[in-house]
């Protein structure tokens, strides 16, 4: 019997151990094998940011981005922003990303894109590459968990298993482990150089809007007003500052009133509610040569004017310390003498492609 016993103990360690390396070299192969881009380099590089030392986090769809050049705020205000951010980002992840954001930061301020709330979450879940794009470059964590469970549907059981084990979706994507680039990602962990903002050069133009400053309300999607509102529930019983804002673009008169009626339950939780669609000539917006897809997304010469609007904004209503000449903040200086360097490229191509009137090729 007493041999028996320790046959059992010793067949249980051995199990033990096999599962432990198992899971060892799971989680970093699966970070590895999630396919490459700029929204996992941009979320594996807020990993990578030093815990403690950024000031900002913002958090929102593709309006965030490319508009917003953490680098420029931070060479001229010593500022450290980062944006956590997803193309066509649910709403309904928003509050995950926050508890995600407290793991490592203590933000003095988060900013909320608002465009997403203008849409109903249905046409969002239908394709779940919008919802792959938070879950799939989250860290394995028990928060990532919870944020599978509130964005796939509960009837989804069979499919959230790839959710919660992505590499049941990414398994046949063994290129990823013949770049180095991505071996960088072992602990999803890779700093990022711009520090989240992406340049756009093209060119796309289109009229500019007169639905700004519009006066009137509608109602947004019900769905996503009950995230909205839970999400500033959240941020009251946490104690955390917020700015929401909506980003200039070629809006509809709906929305334009979507967002005053935003507006009046932001303020209602006490948050400020900043929607550039109402400061064009502030911003010094040009929408017949600063967008890079007509009315959708600037361009970095449209991002270096909005970049400066919220820079402005901030310095007005926040009291933020001018971090720059820190020990811990060097990457920040590299980035910004980065940014330098391709926005003047990026300047170049793009006045050639307004004087040559080379505009952007939209994909069907």
């Amino acid at each position: 019997m007493k041999q028996s016993s320790r046959c059992n103990i010793w067949t249980a360690v051995q199990i033990t151990a096999f599962l432990a390396v198992f899971v060892l070299l799971l989680i970093p192969i699966s970070y590895i094998l999630r396919t490459n881009g700029a929204v996992k380099d941009r979320f594996s590089g807020f990993y990578a940011e030093k815990d403690h030392t950024l000031d900002i986090v913002m958090i929102g769809s593709s309006p965030v981005f490319p508009y917003y050049a953490a680098p420029k705020l931070w060479g001229e205000t010593g500022i450290a922003m980062y944006p956590l951010s997803s193309n066509v980002q649910r709403p309904a992840a928003m509050k995950y990303l926050v508890e995600e954001a407290e793991k490592t930061q203590s933000p003095q301020l988060y900013i909320f894109e608002m465009r997403m709330f203008t849409m109903e979450d249905e046409g969002l879940t239908d394709n779940m590459a919008y919802t792959r794009g938070v879950t799939d470059n989250m860290k394995y964590s028990c928060n990532r968990v919870r944020t599978i469970r509130a964005l796939v549907p509960r009837d989804d059981e069979e499919g959230r298993l790839s959710y919660y084990l992505d590499i049941m979706k990414y398994h046949t994507n063994w290129k990823m482990l013949t770049l180095p680039s991505e071996w960088a990602n072992m602990a999803y962990h890779k700093t990022n150089p711009l520090k989240g903002f992406e340049f756009k050069d093209e060119v796309g133009p289109q009229p500019r809007p007169d639905c700004g400053n519009a006066a009137g309300e509608q109602a947004m999607p019900p769905e996503q007003e009950a995230y909205l509102r839970d999400l500033l529930t959240f941020l009251q019983q946490e104690g955390k500052e917020a700015l929401f804002i909506v980003s200039p673009y070629g809006e509809s008169l709906k929305e334009q009133q979507m967002y005053n009626y935003m507006e009046g339950i932001v303020s209602s939780y006490g948050y400020s509610f900043l929607n550039m669609n109402n400061h064009y000539g502030e911003i010094g917006i040009i929408f017949e040569e600063d967008f890079a897809d007509y009315g959708s997304h600037t361009n970095a010469i449209g991002a270096e004017k909005c970049s400066g609007f919220l820079r402005e904004y901030l310095q007005e209503h926040y009291e933020f310390a001018d971090k720059r000449g820190q020990e811990e903040y060097r990457s920040w200086d590299a980035a910004y003498t980065l940014w330098m360097s391709r926005m003047e490229e990026a300047r170049e191509i793009i006045l050639d492609r307004i004087a040559r009137q080379e505009y952007a090729q939209i994909e069907e």
